[in-house]
C-alpha cells in the first residue's frame, strides 16, 4: 500500500516546515552568541560603556531563552548544562549541527 496516497501535493509538507524552523531557530542561537562573544571583547576595552554591558546583558538571556526553546523543541545542543530525559538523550542523532534526513 502506498502510504504517499493520501497526501494533497498542494499542501506544504509539514516536516519540511519542521526542518526550516528547526534551521531558522539554531541560525538565531549562532546569531545570539556571535555577538555575545563581540561584546565581550568590547567590554575588556571598554568597561565603563554602559550602553554595550546592558546589550550584552539581553543577549545573554535571550541566547538562554533561545536554547531552552531550541532543546525543549529539538533536544540538547550540547551535553553540558543541559537536562535530558531518560534514556540518555545526547546521543541520539540528528546532532544539531547535522541537518535530518527527511
Amino acid at each position: 500500500m502506498d502510504m504517499n496516497m493520501n497526501v494533497n501535493p498542494n499542501l506544504p509538507n509539514l516536516w519540511m516546515n519542521v526542518d526550516m524552523n528547526r534551521e531558522r531557530l539554531l541560525n538565531e542561537i549562532m546569531a545570539v552568541d556571535f555577538s555575545i562573544i563581540e561584546l565581550n571583547l568590547y567590554l575588556d576595552t571598554h568597561p565603563n560603556d554602559r550602553n554595550a554591558l546592558m546589550l550584552y546583558n539581553n543577549n545573554v538571556m535571550r541566547s538562554r531563552m533561545l536554547r531552552q526553546r531550541f532543546e525543549s523543541m529539538y533536544g540538547p545542543l550540547n551535553a553540558l548544562m543541559s537536562t535530558s530525559k531518560y534514556p540518555w538523550q545526547w546521543i541520539e542523532r540528528p546532532w544539531p549541527w547535522e541537518k535530518e534526513a527527511l
